[in-house]
């Protein structure tokens, strides 16, 4: 195959949709970039970097929402019915990317477009139809304050309709209230016959909503990836199974949530605001996946092409909760551990809301933490809201509500908790549990140090998906700094290739490997007749995550003063539990963030140089 050729994995096409003008027209995607960005991830950063002005507001029209998938999507690889959506977040006003799972990504790629890009604003609220032939911008003002499952439901009927076609070759992500009001960490939910699919962090919801666009929808096409080397592909991904499905038991029959009680027993689940690390046996229990599973749990569930099926519905009949979305490990940090909530009927129904409204579980229920410990420390009162004290599990249901209507109280919560803060006294910021603008996840900054570097340096602020803890639970990097910057900045990489591929990671941590190997270079060989090395396809993830953070040094949001972490993780140990003892105080960040940055090729500021970008090849981005 020529080196200019451009694989048959790829459809070959970006497609940019003018929402103002409802023009849409097509680009041929440069051979060139599919070598150096791969896809998913790789080609929504560079859209961001190619549209997006370094001064533009994050609800700005001259920004762009982008949706791409991978070279390995529609081919036999396990589970890469994932998708990416790429943006400017108004949470950390840097480049974010959140990825989503279920149909959606598998019937795009049935379209040829590999990339959708999506500027300015529409004139009313409307839902973008993509088919092979290019996108309509529909309007549908009926929609405003519509929840996100009807929201799918709605606009697949009327495409189906409207286009003579099955209902189940329509495919639709949507905003809900919550994006529609701003709310600055609003998701994105994709309702599917198979699974749900949330582009949860960052706020695609929202910037969705500041451009009128309540959702979009995909008619299938007739593209049909031809992988390079099927026969060995096929090979490859069959050789795999087996470890697959023995490596995710959990998975299978608990979803994400059977990771609570391990997690909590190693004193490393964060609670009350993260003022402890763990929760009473019983109380961890009561939230646990064991009990979800057997007193709620319905049905398994399972995004396209992908045997682990870790999804799951549950019935709550006491809160009219009818299949829905099984709260996942890190909603269930956010919304019950962190704020001291174990009523896992209660908890189950805020995280539904939370869906339905679509808001961040993360995010949401981690700003809720934070409001409460505030009102702990008499910087909130009751005047501010009647729902603040830890433990109140009726107010944290009606505070899903608040939040995404920004009604009362709730329109303070919609801003974060790092604007809430900066509206409080200074005390306020020592019980920030977040850097770069974003909550932190459910893994221990304290407690894993291989997270105290990763989230330091992670593009999205306090997102696990940059940096992953999987290695650091089986004792990899998790209480020393010894080569701990290389391993931050490496699984960087894996995560960065991952998700240009783009497959879930749990199948690849699961199924592939935990790191770059040959396993992947082997795959994506076979898929597109490349000869690239182990070196190479590194050197991907590498590239993608140097761009990343060209975009946000140019934003002015990436520096060595924005490469920290909170005050209570750089200053107030674990008090107790196993993990007791442990932080990361400034100084030993400062020394990790020094061989971090040496590591990388940045200088001692933390911006890339000339000559690592040099390396590559992406020096003219930086210009």
């Amino acid at each position: 195959m020529p080196e200019t050729a451009l694989p048959p994995v790829y459809g070959g096409e970006i497609l940019d949709v003018h929402l103002d003008t409802g023009e849409s027209v097509t680009e041929p995607i440069d051979p060139a970039d599919a070598r150096r960005f791969l896809g998913g991830n790789g080609f929504v950063a560079k859209a961001v970097h190619d549209h997006v002005p370094v001064d533009a507001d994050p609800f700005d029209p001259e920004t762009v929402v982008a949706f791409a998938v991978g070279p390995m999507n529609g081919t036999p690889f396990q589970s890469t019915s994932r998708g990416v959506v790429g943006f400017v977040s108004p949470q950390t006003n840097g480049f974010f990317d959140s990825t989503f799972g279920g149909t959606f990504p598998r019937a795009q790629k049935t379209t040829g477009f590999e990339s959708v890009v999506l500027h300015g604003a529409a004139d009313e609220l409307s839902y973008v139809l993509i088919d092979e032939d290019g996108a309509t911008v529909v309007p549908a003002p009926d929609l405003a304050g519509v929840d996100t499952y009807e929201t799918c439901a709605a606009v697949g009927d009327r495409v189906a309709e409207g286009r003579s076609v099955d209902a189940a070759d329509v495919h639709v992500i949507a905003a809900g209230p919550a994006g529609e009001n701003l709310v600055r960490y609003a998701c994105l939910l994709h309702d599917s016959e198979m699974r749900e699919g949330v582009a949860g962090r960052g706020g695609a919801g929202a910037v969705l909503g500041s451009k009128n666009v309540k959702a979009v929808a995909v008619v299938e096409g007739s593209f049909r990836p031809e992988p390079a080397a099927d026969g060995d592909l096929r090979s490859l991904v069959g050789d795999r199974m087996g470890p697959l499905m023995a490596e995710t038991e959990m998975l299978q029959e608990y979803g994400t949530s059977g990771l609570v009680n391990p997690i909590n027993e190693m004193g490393k689940l964060g609670r009350r605001n993260n003022r402890v690390e763990q929760s009473p046996r019983d109380d961890a229990e009561a939230i646990s996946g064991e009990h979800i599973r057997e007193a709620y749990v319905t049905e398994d569930t399972t995004c396209a092409n992908c045997a682990v099926a870790c999804g799951k519905h549950v019935t709550v009949e006491s809160e009219g909760v009818t299949d829905g979305k099984i709260p996942e490990f890190e909603s269930l940090f956010g919304t019950a551990t962190m704020t001291d909530v174990f009523d896992v009927e209660r908890v189950m129904k805020a995280n539904d809301l939370c869906d339905r409204l679509g808001m961040d579980t993360i995010s949401w229920g981690v700003t809720v933490a934070f409001a409460r410990e505030c009102y702990d420390e008499g910087l909130l009162t009751d005047d501010d809201s009647p729902h603040l004290a830890f433990g109140d599990a009726d107010g944290l249901v009606e505070l899903a509500r608040l939040t995404a209507h920004r009604e009362g109280f709730g329109d303070r919560l919609a801003e974060g908790s790092f604007r809430l803060a900066a509206d409080l006294d200074d005390e306020a910021e020592r019980y920030l549990h977040g850097v770069k603008g974003l909550e932190f996840a459910a893994h221990s900054p304290r407690g894993l140090k291989g997270m105290s570097i990763g989230y330091a340096t992670a593009t999205r602020g306090g997102s696990h998906h940059d940096t992953r803890p999987t290695l650091q639970y089986d004792g990899e990097h998790t209480e020393t700094t010894d080569g701990t910057p290389e391993f931050a900045a490496r699984i960087q990489h894996f995560t960065a290739l991952g998700d240009s591929l783009t497959q879930c990671r749990f199948v690849s941590e699961g199924g592939w490997d935990k790191r770059v190997t040959d396993r992947y270079r082997d795959a994506i060989n076979a898929a597109t007749g490349w000869d690239l090395s182990t070196d190479d396809v590194e050197r991907i993830g590498e590239r993608i995550y140097n761009l990343e953070r060209l975009i946000n040094v140019d934003r002015g949001v990436a520096r060595r003063e924005t490469d920290t972490l909170s005050h209570r993780v750089m200053h107030e140990p674990i008090p107790d539990g196993p993990a007791q003892g442990m932080y990361c105080p400034p100084e030993e960040l400062d020394a990790m963030l020094d061989e971090y940055y040496d590591f990388r090729g940045w200088d001692a500021d933390g911006v890339p140089t000339s000559d690592r970008l040099e390396t590559l090849d992406i020096a003219g981005l930086a210009d």
